[in-house]
């Protein structure tokens, strides 16, 4: 039985789409050095990505934009993602394995797992396109948005981004319905 390995980037940033990938792996063909992709450098998870994209059986990679974020949700713009990513699989699977605790609707049975990105190597393989992924659509935004920098931080919630809200207000990429960003603080004034 085809079994895809699903995961996400992206839930908790201020900014920028959610991420989700789905890969069926070769049992033929193993990948070492797949894990959780935040335990690996970002010139590994971009080695090992091109490697999953190599060698698995079938691989899809989706998103859920910042509008359809704040329309229904982080949860379900993630299922959203989710959905889309198996879908684009070149052949379906008879079973999903979901990093996490809750599952999306699928075509097949789907189980959830939690911590699988670093128990189950399909998920981290799910885990290691979707970051990858997303990085590289923040590091396009970045020059789009200058004032932010979305390539330093891939839109997560740190100091330097944060006093940029302040600064500036949010831009278009920005998920207005995220606390930070629904209620920057007071701009800066100098």
């Amino acid at each position: 039985m085809l079994i895809a390995g699903i995961d996400e980037a992206g839930r908790g940033p201020l900014a920028g789409p959610v991420v989700a990938a789905a890969v069926i792996l070769d049992p033929q063909r193993p990948i070492a050095g797949l894990r959780d992709s935040k335990l690996l450098t970002a010139a590994r998870r971009q080695e090992l990505a091109a490697e999953i994209r190599a060698h698995a059986l079938a691989w899809g990679v989706a998103c859920s934009e910042v509008a359809e974020i704040d329309r229904v949700n982080i949860l379900q713009a993630t299922f959203l993602a989710m959905q889309r990513a198996v879908a684009s699989l070149a052949m379906a699977p008879g079973q999903a394995l979901v990093d996490g605790d809750r599952c999306p609707r699928l075509p097949c049975p789907v189980r959830a797992i939690v911590k699988g990105d670093r128990d189950v190597a399909a998920i981290a393989a799910a885990s290691i396109l979707a970051k990858t992924t997303r990085d590289d659509l923040l590091d396009a935004l970045d020059p789009l948005y200058p004032l932010y920098g979305f390539a330093r931080h891939k839109g997560y919630a740190t100091q330097e981004h944060l006093d940029a809200l302040a600064r500036h207000g949010p831009c278009a990429q920005h998920r207005r319905t995220f606390m930070p960003v629904l209620q920057p603080s007071l701009p800066f004034d100098g």
